[in-house]
């Protein structure tokens, strides 16, 4: 049984679990963006992220990204699992995969994806650095809750 194609975990992501979920014979190309906690932000050394995510409606907007790429390209299927609670420096947050009959169209609704899930999706993010903390506002950062 295939798990569900939008999901937000509290546990670490099992990569190849997300890429199965996109499997087909119809596909000629499967890409996988993996986004992971990095150390430097803007000079800050991070020591840890703390993600929430207000979870029925981020997998309502998960889903809502998967028709669009479907919609967009046709023969597409998308999967994406993001992760919420305390993540370390290297930790995987978001594993989106897609395939499509063509690696062209497999690229772009990747990148689509990641842009949509920044611009739409409930999540946030606490940055804890060495000199303090700060809630990120939304994915863009164009706003911020402190």
């Amino acid at each position: 049984m295939k798990a569900e194609l939008f999901s937000i975990v509290d546990n670490p992501i099992i990569v190849d679990d997300v890429i199965q979920q996109v499997q087909s014979v119809n596909a000629g190309a499967i890409t996988v963006f993996i986004g992971t906690v990095r150390e430097l932000t803007n000079g800050k050394r991070t020591l840890y992220l703390e993600y929430q995510a207000y979870e029925s409606m981020a997998v309502k907007k998960l889903a809502e990204i998967g028709e669009e790429i479907k919609s967009k390209w046709p023969g597409t299927i998308a999967a994406i699992t993001h992760r919420v609670g305390r993540l370390e420096i290297s930790d995987v947050a978001v594993v989106i995969a897609v395939s499509s009959p063509h690696r062209k169209e497999a690229y772009e609704a990747n990148e689509y994806a990641i842009e949509r899930i920044k611009e739409m999706v409930p999540i946030w993010k606490k940055e804890y650095w060495e000199d303090g903390t700060k809630w990120i506002g939304d994915q863009l950062q164009k706003v911020s809750y402190e």
